[in-house]
């Protein structure tokens, strides 16, 4: 298992997380397809996968419950949940109102961090930033984090924290994602920010057609997977952890072969390169 120190915080956490977007069944309710979820989830703790990330708008606070009833029993020392506000919610008494339904979802007292899921340019930052302090002191929330905000709205949401830092932004990235890597990654490393990255499979679209003989190639090197040799390439970074989705349990094995292991500089360095050729083939 590889680790990530979480911001300036003493908390580590696996370097691989795992995302809950569109988990159990896509029309709800699907008893069957959420059971699968519910024993996914477990079984990724389980495996050591204390992070899991899921928000208020994934099926409308249906995989927050999906959440909720996996880990109701298991100790809550041993998951890391993260959720999300969404942005219409971002007002200082619909902060507060949106983690309680949160909470009540989840089946938890608190969350380990509540991320603003979008920037909301109408209303102020200030209030919204001053709510989550207050939930941090109210001991409903333990870190505070951000997700989707460049390097203008970062500063900004750090300005008006007195107390507390922001410990975490997530964010789109993989090899053909890179916007990241222009402002936002440098930014959050020189702050002690742990960037939290979604999509590192390209929502499984890199694992198809063009994409996948590019790594299927690469990885005959490294006797590793597609889909480890992505994980790999997106935390090659020490302040970077992955998000994936999976309703698979042998799919979830694979993944987690992403961690405790280097590619060379010079294929880290191609790899997109490879894929973007590949892609207009």
């Amino acid at each position: 298992m590889e680790f990530r120190r979480l911001g300036k915080t003493d908390v580590y956490l696996p370097a691989l997380g795992l995302g809950t977007w569109e988990i159990g069944g896509r029309d709800y309710p699907d008893y069957s397809r959420d059971e699968e979820a519910i024993e996914v989830i477990r079984y990724a703790v389980r495996r050591g996968l204390k992070l899991i990330d899921t928000a208020e708008m994934y099926g409308a606070g249906h995989c927050e419950e999906l959440v909720g009833e996996a880990v109701r029993e298991l100790p809550r020392e041993k998951v890391f949940i993260a959720t999300k506000v969404w942005p219409y919610n971002l007002r200082f008494k619909d902060v507060f109102e949106a983690l309680d339904r949160s909470l009540d979802r989840l089946r938890v007292n608190y969350v380990d961090l509540y991320q603003i899921h979008f920037p909301n340019p109408f209303i102020p930052l200030r209030e919204t930033m001053k709510a989550m302090e207050k939930l941090v002191d109210e001991g409903k929330v333990r870190f505070i984090g951000v997700s989707n905000f460049n390097v203008k709205e970062l500063e900004e949401a750090m300005g008006y924290l007195s107390k507390y830092d922001i410990v975490s932004n997530q964010v789109l990235y993989n090899p053909l994602d890179r916007l990241i890597e222009e402002e936002i990654l440098p930014f959050c490393r020189k702050n002690g920010i742990t960037i939290i990255a979604y999509r590192p499979l390209g929502k499984g679209a890199l694992l198809k057609s063009s994409y996948k003989s590019v790594l299927e190639e690469l990885g005959r090197r490294y006797g590793r997977t597609p889909a480890q040799i992505l994980i790999n390439w997106v935390i090659r970074h020490d302040n970077v952890i992955a998000i994936a989705k999976t309703m698979r349990k042998d799919h979830l094995d694979e993944l987690l072969g992403g961690m405790g292991w280097r590619m060379d500089p010079e294929d880290y360095e191609k790899l997109p390169e490879l894929l973007s050729r590949a892609s207009r083939l």
